[in-house]
């Protein structure tokens, strides 16, 4: 982990796969520039948080996404800008760009984990940079 005023960089690691989240805290806002493998903009994914329809006092999140065209990283930016907007109670957008070629589906999934676990490491930090 690499801190530089409002930016933070998370670095996680599962057997040959590793991927980067660059945090920016902009104000109360968060944009999360994650990469892994070849390097690109697949997908962008925007949750904002907003008062649960189900529960008064809890806080919930609705998101949209972008995917740019033969691109498949738009389950893990809408899901990770939605639960980052829950759970920090703040807009965040997630700029997706990973690439490895040939994945099979279980590696694909560790990817998945990694992301997954990426979300705690950001929520933790957040509270850090403030």
């Amino acid at each position: 982990m690499r801190k530089t005023n409002n930016i933070v960089t998370i670095t996680e690691k599962a057997n040959t796969f590793e991927i980067n989240a660059t945090l920016h805290v902009l104000g109360k806002d968060l944009l999360v520039i994650l990469s892994g493998g070849t390097s690109h903009i697949g997908a962008i994914g925007i949750g904002e948080p907003r008062p649960s329809l189900k529960y008064a006092d809890k806080i919930s999140s609705t998101s949209s996404v972008f995917t740019f065209l033969g691109h498949k990283e738009d389950a893990i930016a809408k899901s990770m800008s939605e639960e980052l907007a829950r759970r920090l109670n703040r807009k965040a957008v997630v700029v997706a760009g990973i690439h490895w070629d040939k994945l099979t589906p279980e590696e694909f999934q560790t990817i998945v984990s990694i992301c997954k676990r990426m979300v705690k490491k950001i929520v933790s930090e957040i509270g850090r940079v403030q």
